[in-house]
C-alpha cells in the first residue's frame, strides 16, 4: 500500500509508528466521541495490518503502534502473522472481528476497546495481553493461546448469551504470570479446560452468567498459586473438576446458582485450601468427590440440600462446630450412606482433640448403618443403640444394670425362690441372686441353688437375656475404644 491511498488519519498513524509515538485521536474530539465516528478517526484494518507487517522504521527508534480513540473497519486479518513491535488499540471500536489465529506479538493492548468478537486461539504473545475494560460482543476465542506474561482482563465484558460457543474461550491456554480479571462479567459460558497459570488467578467480583448448565468451566485448570474468587457470583454451574490449585481456593462471599444441577464442582481436585463461607446457601448441589484438600474451610450455612463427599480426604476442617452441626452434610449426601465421609469427619475432630464430636460422629455412622441393613440387623441396632449406644455411650449400660438390679432385688426380696438342697443352700440374698442371673460371667453361688417358680421364673430369664445382651454390648464398646486407641 503506498503512503498516498491514505486518508489524513491514516498517514498521521503511519509516521508516528515509525518512532512508536503514541497517536490518540480523542484529544479535542469533544462531543463527537459520543456523537459517532468521523472520517478524522476511521483507520482501514489493512492499513493496520500493513503497519504491523512492513512499517517503516527509524534508526535509534523502537517501532511501536500506539493508538487510541479510532474506529478501525474492515477486517483486522493477520492470521499467522508476526510482529516485533508492541501493539496498543486501546479505545478503539472495531466493525469486525479481528482474525489473529496463529499470530505472534510481542505485546497485544486491547484495552477499553469494543469488538464484535476475537479469533485469536494459538496466539502467541511474548509480554503480557490486555483487554482491561474491553467489551466484547461476540465469542472470544483464545484457545491454546501461550503468553508468557499476564492476561488482564479486569472489568471486561464478554457479551455473548446466544452464541453457540462459550463467550471467552481460555481452553488448553498458557499463561506464564497471572490471570487478572477482577470485576469481569460474561454473559454466556467461561471455558479454561486445561489451562495452565503459572500464577494466581484472580475472579474477584466478577460476575458469570449462562443459560446452558455450566457458567465456568474450569475442568484440568493447573494454577502456580491461588484461585481468588472471593464475592463471586455465577447463575449456571462452576467446574473445577480435575484441578490443580496448590494455594487457596478463595470463594468467600461467592453466591453460587445453579437451581436442579450441581452449583460448585471441585471433584478429584487437589487443592491447598478452599474456603467456602460468608456467602449465601449454595443453589443446587455441592460435590466434592475424590478430592485431597488440607484445609477445608465450609460453614455449614453455605451448604446446600444435596452435597457429594464420598472419598473426599482433608487434613484440617474449619470453623469448629458442633458434630450437630456438621452431621446433616453426610445424612445429605447423594450417594446414600458414604462410610469414609465418617471416617474423615472423626479423623478431623480428632486432631483438634474434640473426641466428644468423633464419638457423636461415629454413634451417627452407626446409626445411618443400620438403616442399610435387614430387619433382624436394624432390631439388634436398636437393642445396641438403647443399651449403651452403640459402645459409645457406655455409661447407659449402667443405667440399665443399676435399675435391672433393684427390679430384681425388690421382687425376690418379696418372692424368696425355694431352695433346690435345703440342706446345701447358702443363705438367700435377694442382691446376690438377681447379680447371678444378670452377671453372665461371675457366679456368687445363689443362681444354682434357688429355683423361683411361676411368672418369677419368667423374670430371671429376662434377666438372663437382658445380661447377655449388656454385656456383649459393652465388651463390643470396650474393643471398639481399645482399637481407637
Amino acid at each position: 500500500m503506498e503512503i498516498n491511498d491514505m486518508t489524513p488519519a491514516e498517514e498521521r498513524v503511519w509516521r508516528a509508528f515509525a518512532t512508536g509515538a503514541a497517536v490518540d485521536f480523542r484529544e479535542g474530539a469533544g462531543e463527537e466521541v459520543a456523537a459517532g465516528w468521523g472520517p478524522e478517526r476511521t483507520l482501514r484494518a489493512a492499513v493496520l495490518r500493513a503497519l504491523l507487517l512492513n512499517g517503516p522504521t527509524e534508526p535509534g527508534e523502537i517501532a511501536a503502534l500506539k493508538l487510541a480513540g479510532a474506529r478501525i473497519t474492515g477486517v483486522l486479518d493477520f492470521q499467522y502473522g508476526v510482529t516485533e513491535q508492541a501493539v496498543r488499540l486501546s479505545h478503539c471500536h472495531f466493525d469486525e472481528t479481528p482474525l489473529l489465529y496463529g499470530a505472534r506479538f510481542r505485546q497485544l493492548n486491547l484495552s477499553s476497546s469494543v469488538l464484535p468478537g476475537l479469533t485469536a486461539a494459538t496466539l502467541r504473545v511474548e509480554g503480557v495481553l490486555r483487554l482491561t475494560d474491553a467489551r466484547c460482543t461476540g465469542p472470544v476465542r483464545l484457545g491454546g493461546a501461550q503468553i508468557s506474561g499476564a492476561l488482564f482482563l479486569d472489568r471486561a465484558v464478554f457479551d455473548a448469551p446466544d452464541a453457540d460457543e462459550p463467550a471467552l474461550q481460555l481452553n488448553q491456554a498458557c499463561i506464564g504470570d497471572d490471570l487478572w480479571a477482577p470485576g469481569l462479567l460474561a454473559r454466556g459460558q467461561v471455558r479454561l479446560t486445561g489451562a495452565t497459570v503459572s500464577g494466581s488467578v484472580n475472579f474477584r467480583d466478577t460476575v458469570f452468567e449462562t443459560a446452558s448448565s455450566t457458567a465456568l468451566d474450569a475442568q484440568n485448570l493447573t494454577v502456580g498459586a491461588d484461585v481468588r474468587a472471593s464475592c463471586l457470583v455465577a447463575r449456571g454451574g462452576v467446574d473445577f473438576r480435575g484441578s490443580r490449585i496448590p494455594g487457596c481456593l478463595d470463594l468467600l462471599h461467592a453466591r453460587l446458582a445453579h437451581p436442579g444441577g450441581t452449583a460448585l464442582r471441585a471433584s478429584s481436585c487437589v487443592i491447598g485450601e478452599l474456603w467456602l463461607r460468608r456467602g449465601e446457601r449454595l443453589d443446587g448441589a455441592l460435590n466434592l468427590r475424590r478430592s485431597q484438600i488440607e484445609l477445608l474451610t465450609l460453614e455449614t450455612a453455605m451448604l446446600p440440600r444435596q452435597v457429594y463427599v464420598n472419598e473426599l480426604t482433608y487434613t484440617a476442617l474449619t470453623p469448629h462446630e458442633p458434630a450437630h452441626r456438621r452431621l446433616p452434610m453426610l445424612e445429605s449426601d447423594g450417594d446414600g450412606y458414604v462410610p469414609y465421609a465418617y471416617e474423615q469427619l472423626t479423623a478431623a475432630y480428632r486432631r483438634v482433640g474434640d473426641d466428644h464430636a468423633a464419638r457423636m460422629v461415629q454413634l451417627a455412622k452407626q446409626r445411618r448403618l443400620r438403616t442399610t441393613r435387614a430387619w433382624y440387623g436394624r432390631l439388634w441396632g436398636y437393642v445396641q443403640d438403647a443399651t449403651v449406644g452403640y459402645g459409645f455411650r457406655p455409661l447407659r449400660a449402667c443405667g440399665w444394670l443399676l435399675s435391672l438390679l433393684a427390679v430384681g432385688t425388690v421382687a425376690y426380696a418379696l418372692h424368696q425362690p425355694r431352695a433346690l438342697k435345703a440342706s446345701e443352700a447358702p443363705h438367700f440374698s435377694p442382691l446376690f441372686y438377681t447379680l447371678d442371673l444378670l452377671l453372665p460371667v461371675i457366679s456368687f453361688g445363689q443362681e444354682e441353688a434357688y429355683a423361683p417358680d411361676g411368672w418369677y421364673q419368667y423374670l430371671a430369664y429376662a434377666l438372663i437375656v437382658t445380661g447377655w445382651v449388656l454385656a456383649t454390648t459393652v465388651v463390643t464398646g470396650i474393643t471398639r475404644t481399645v482399637s481407637r486407641q
